[in-house]
């Protein structure tokens, strides 16, 4: 796709986003598998569910402009849940792989947050306010998996990882 106008740039965004959320819809069950504490594994089962609504959110979008996502790959996700796969091979203790599930957890969440900010304010320029509003929808979710990820790491995970570290 040539980027030869605001309107193709925005198209380019949404299927960036739409590649992004179909690999971590493959990666979400690896990463609560190699999950040992059941909050974090709860925690990425539930934020499957979400990526699968944002992806029928997207879907919406594409539908609404009349364009397809396309094959796009997005390489900043590839490589983001290429380094969470990578931690999941480590020879970790179970406290210590769950505080690096997190981090790894919520690099994917500050780049999806970033996206779907970006995509959001395109579409405001651009009149497109149903697609505004459905990507404010998913960017609102995206930050409250972020906050829950903190609460989950400060009050448990990463409690837990310190504590076994001490012994």
């Amino acid at each position: 796709m040539k980027l030869d106008s605001f309107d193709s740039l925005f198209v380019h965004e949404l299927q960036d986003l739409y590649s992004a959320e179909k690999q971590l819809i493959a990666a979400l069950p690896k990463m609560a598998k190699g999950a040992t504490s059941e909050e974090l594994k709860g925690a990425f089962e539930k934020h499957l569910e979400q990526t699968e609504g944002h992806l029928e959110r997207l879907d919406k979008i594409f539908k609404h402009l009349e364009q397809s996502p396309g094959r796009h790959k997005c390489k900043a996700m590839e490589g983001l849940i290429k380094e969470g796969s990578e931690l999941l091979k480590e020879d970790a203790d179970e406290a210590i792989l769950d505080a690096a599930l997190i981090g790894a957890a919520q690099r994917v969440e500050h780049y999806e947050i970033a996206g779907y900010g970006t995509a959001r304010t395109f579409a405001e320029m651009l009149g497109h306010t149903e697609a505004a509003e459905l990507l404010q929808q998913t960017l609102d979710e995206e930050k409250d998996t972020d906050q829950s990820l903190t609460e989950l790491a400060m009050t448990s995970v990463n409690v837990e990882a310190q504590n076994q570290s001490e012994l």
